[in-house]
């Protein structure tokens, strides 16, 4: 027995493990997506708060689900389908026997329905914030689009939406149409329509109707106003990430069918790969077989979750472990601003307290008004126990008990757990962790916290934190701020706009400021938090001027807090706030600044930072990445700084980028993103990410590159041209905000392993330049692509590897023998700058071994990529692939070259003209020395 309960808490996660797969109702405990024996377990559809009850919304939705998993299953040649769906129901509706939530949360959905129209209208799509074959963050849908069935004119079915927008979820492909460039030259010299597969067919129609690939042209360019039409019946069984709306569509494109030469975002992403190629090399296909016989796979079942009562727990560590480094007071600082100003109104609140054994500080307590949440802070923890053993398990327990006073369940409950301590029997309640349907957001407090706190955030869909042991450091704050109901109802959220800390010396000063924008305001307060003695001396200007001083501020003495609320709407504009340390002696003070949404009709901005993966080992880095959004509308250009902590050593200051480069997946998307490689040790990081600009330079992105399904705009049925109804306009395609703003989020913790001792070598090559294009610019090739980094994304590279061939297949396996071009002229930028580069193929195309590539005499296509080198020699990965179009088809004069030959034909018609009036010149001089000759000839006789 001894053995057993001492045994390494890994070996308890094997057994979890083991019991898992030989329970599978518990793997879908965790709000995850999992597939098992073919099928998906565990998706969840979440309705957003402001949607009106609608009778026809949910059997829509499993409607298109169920028509989806078919769908999906031929497909992918009988190997998916969808098995088991949750639709989490918003607390707004009335209740109507739905079940009751475990672990689920909108933030966690892997489906969106909402009432906002995003920046495609009612446009169906997919946010991606990683590259080609990476996973993206949901799928979003409006509720107009689920409930009018005039849209399917122009979508297509909602099922064929479903999965198109599913290929992009799941498997990282991308859309293979381009509203931004509709046409491209062939390489054959002629103007094709971007699609896949080149053989789904139609006709060039001009604003009068049909017309002739000519008529498209002006100049070079095409004229506006010239769109391809589509057959509405075709023979092309191919491609769902093209146009799923057709009828005949039915698989992706593989091998055979892919249009390598469209520019589209597939091409560009996934180096000219098919969506069927990438989605074969998936996690899913790599674990699965196709299913044998011809049976159909069963139809998907429904499971409709209702959020209840919002019910929290705090439990929170108290052993002698939490005497070190002020670690206690700075989690009742922490947890009096949760309970003051982060928790919702009407949440039952209990508070836990835990060393070797856990202790019920508080039943549960409903906040109705301040009173309710002042009562509550009374029961915080106020001295540390004797006890050095910590009891993980112990506190938990209680938490789960206390939760369960109010149904006899704690399902759909929340706990925060906050600990320093070690704890080596861990593994033994992770199943009771598990069953209990209750989330655990995870803050370890200080390097002694034990190693494997973070799996039980990671079981059950929490948030895992992490708070060095500095006197300066803001993290607890940030941490609770960060914890929300998980409702999506972000108008009775609180939003984070500051957080600030800093050792400020006798008789020195904290100075800053914070813009309060006008989408927030309501429920605004300052909280001043210090170390030692009395408050410091406050004093805090309004945008009009307005002064407030330490004496208009609640002071609460034993926890060290000074709050200013703010009664009804906060002033829009800069405050400026001054932290004076009166003292004698060295003080870490500390401003936190909270609001919530000022008006119903408008949605607030948001910012939210998050990792790529829980850890990493060294030298792989961590990717940074922060979401700043006003509703489903990014925000553009605006200033993200990250500041990541490590344990023991200094904060680290990152600014992040949404320029479509190095990290950036996709520019302008309002995903701003960053590599992060300067590890100070091993252990555990912090990540906060402050946002904060002027309204001269934000802007709100209403059209956004990135992956949607396309309306299509009308087909040609019969020879008739039949347009759909002009699709919903987002409006203009970028708006100023109306005033400048300041954004806090805490971006959790991730660990990192394998640090080296010392000074860390260079083993950081250049990042991977993902937007290289390649243009032909009369006999030469001109390229362009943003400067990657020294180390990845920063710094400067030293040199840069071209190289080109007249095979995708050659250059896609095996770059390093490709036709090297000669860039001793080029030197590499500062990175994020514009590097363009012209070069010509000549010599490669005029070679004796030269072919053109494919069986149609003239293809003359080239393909080209990249390597970016720094001065150690270090190779970035190959580039994207780009590629450009040569030589003018032999066999007939090209479409482009239309001006060109007319130009030709006035020059010879010049030129012959001239040469009729020099004939008729000298002639008619002949004519007249003749005449005068003949005359002088009479005059002599």
């Amino acid at each position: 027995m001894t053995h057993r309960a001492n045994a390494d808490p890994i070996c308890n996660l094997k057994i979890v493990t083991l019991l898992m797969a030989l329970n599978p109702q518990l793997l879908l405990l965790g709000a995850r997506v999992q597939l098992r024996d073919n099928g998906y377990d565990g998706l969840l559809v979440a309705i957003n708060p402001q949607v009106s009850e609608d009778q026809k919304l949910i059997p829509n939705i499993k409607e298109m689900i169920t028509e989806a998993s078919f769908y999906l299953f031929n497909a992918t040649k009988r190997r998916v389908f969808f098995r088991n769906i949750k639709i989490l129901i918003p607390a707004t509706w009335k209740a109507n026997n739905y079940s009751k939530v475990k672990q689920e949360s909108y933030e966690k959905a892997n489906v969106i329905v909402t009432n906002w129209y995003g920046p495609h209208g009612d446009d169906p799509y997919t946010l991606q914030y990683r590259g080609c074959g990476k996973e993206g963050k949901y799928i979003y849908f409006t509720s107009d689009f689920l409930l009018n069935d005039d849209l399917t004119s122009g979508y297509g079915s909602r099922g064929k939406v479903f999965v198109h927008e599913w290929a992009h979820l799941r498997w990282g492909v991308f859309d293979e149409y381009n509203n931004e460039k509709p046409f491209y030259i062939s390489g054959q010299n002629q103007i094709k329509a971007t699609r896949c597969s080149s053989d789904i067919t139609g006709m060039f129609v001009c604003e009068k109707g049909p017309c002739s690939q000519e008529d498209c042209i002006i100049s070079k360019l095409f004229q506006e106003g010239c769109i391809f039409v589509y057959n509405s019946t075709q023979n092309a069984t191919t491609s769902i990430m093209f146009m799923q709306s057709l009828s005949s569509v039915v698989e992706f494109c593989n091998a055979s069918t892919h249009n390598q030469e469209a520019p589209n975002l597939q091409n560009q992403m996934c180096s000219l790969r098919s969506t069927w190629d990438v989605i074969s090399d998936s996690t899913d296909f790599n674990h699965s077989f196709p299913m044998n016989g011809t049976e159909l796979p069963p139809p998907p079942t429904f499971s409709l979750v209702q959020a209840g009562d919002k019910v929290v727990c705090l439990v929170l560590d108290v052993s002698s472990k939490m005497a070190e480094a002020e670690r206690l007071l700075r989690v009742q600082q922490a947890a009096e601003l949760y309970l003051m100003q982060i928790v919702e109104i009407h949440t039952f609140v209990g508070i836990v307290s835990f060393d070797s054994k856990g202790d019920i500080r508080s039943q549960l307590h409903q906040i109705n008004n301040d009173d309710d949440r002042k009562l509550l802070v009374s029961y915080l923890p106020a001295t540390v126990s004797a006890e050095a053993e910590t009891s993980i398990c112990s506190g938990l327990k209680r938490g789960f008990k206390v939760a369960e006073k109010l149904h006899g369940k704690a399902y759909g409950s929340v706990m925060i757990l906050v600990t320093s301590g070690e704890d080596r029997h861990i593994g033994n309640c992770l199943l009771t962790v598990l069953s209990s349907g209750s989330v655990i957001h995870t803050v370890a407090l200080g390097s002694s916290a034990d190693k494997n706190l973070e799996e039980l955030s990671h079981l059950t869909g929490g948030l895992q934190f992490f708070v060095p042991d500095k006197s300066n450091s803001n993290s607890m704050m940030d941490a609770f701020g960060r914890i929300s109901s998980g409702t999506g109802d972000i108008f009775h959220q609180c939003i984070q706009l500051e957080s600030m800390g800093k050792n400020i010396k006798p008789h020195h000063q904290l100075k800053n400021t914070v813009t309060v924008d006008h989408s927030v305001g309501n429920d605004t307060a300052f909280l001043v938090t210090w170390q030692i003695l009395g408050p410091p001396e406050i004093v805090l200007f309004d945008p009009n001027g307005r002064k407030y001083y330490t004496h208009n501020f609640t002071i609460n003495q034993a926890l060290r807090t000074a709050r200013l609320w703010i009664p009804g709407t906060a002033k829009s504009g800069v405050w400026t706030y001054t932290l004076n340390n009166t003292h004698h002696s060295l003080q870490a003070l500390k401003m936190t600044v909270t609001s919530r949404a000022s008006r119903s009709a408008e949605p607030p901005v948001t910012v939210e930072a998050f990792v790529g993966k829980d850890s990493t080992v060294f030298p792989h880095p961590m990717m940074i990445y922060a979401n700043v959004r006003k509703g489903f509308y990014p925000i553009l250009n605006a200033t993200v700084t990250a500041t990541i902590e490590p344990e023991a050593e200094d904060p680290v200051t990152l600014k992040l980028f949404d320029d479509g480069a190095g990290a950036d997946v996709i520019k302008n998307d309002g995903i701003y993103s960053r590599y992060f490689f300067s590890f100070a040790a091993n252990g555990r990081y912090s990540l906060k990410v402050h946002v904060n600009h002027s309204s001269s330079i934000s802007t709100i992105g209403h059209s956004i590159p990135g992956s949607h399904a396309m309306y299509v705009p009308g087909y040609i049925t019969n020879g008739n041209i039949q347009m759909n109804a002009p699709r919903k306009s987002p409006g203009r395609s970028e708006e100023e905000l109306e005033s400048g703003f300041s954004r806090i989020s805490s971006g959790g913790s991730f660990s990192v392993l394998g640090v080296p001792v010392g000074p860390l070598p260079d083993v950081f090559p250049p990042c991977k330049i993902i937007d290289l294009e390649a243009v032909k610019v009369e006999e030469e090739v001109t390229l362009s692509w943003t400067a990657p980094g020294e180390d990845f994304d920063q710094g400067q590279a030293n040199s840069y590897e071209i190289r080109m061939s007249k095979s995708l297949q050659n250059i896609q396996d095996d770059f390093n023998n490709a036709i090297l071009v000669n860039t001793s002229n080029l030197n590499p930028q500062q990175v994020g700058t514009k590097e363009i580069f012209t070069f010509s193929p000549q010599l490669f195309i005029n070679g004796p071994d030269y072919q053109p590539d494919g069986t149609t005499p003239g293809n003359h296509r080239i393909y080209v990529a990249i390597q970016a080198i720094d001065k150690h020699s270090l190779k970035s990965a190959v580039s994207n692939i780009a590629q450009a179009s040569l030589f003018i088809f032999p066999n007939s004069a090209p479409v482009l070259a239309r001006d060109f030959l007319v130009l030709k034909g006035v020059l010879t018609a010049m030129t012959l003209t001239g040469i009729i009036c020099f004939t008729i010149v000298v002639m008619h001089c002949i004519l007249n020395k003749k005449k005068r000759a003949e005359e002088n000839g009479t005059k002599l006789l």
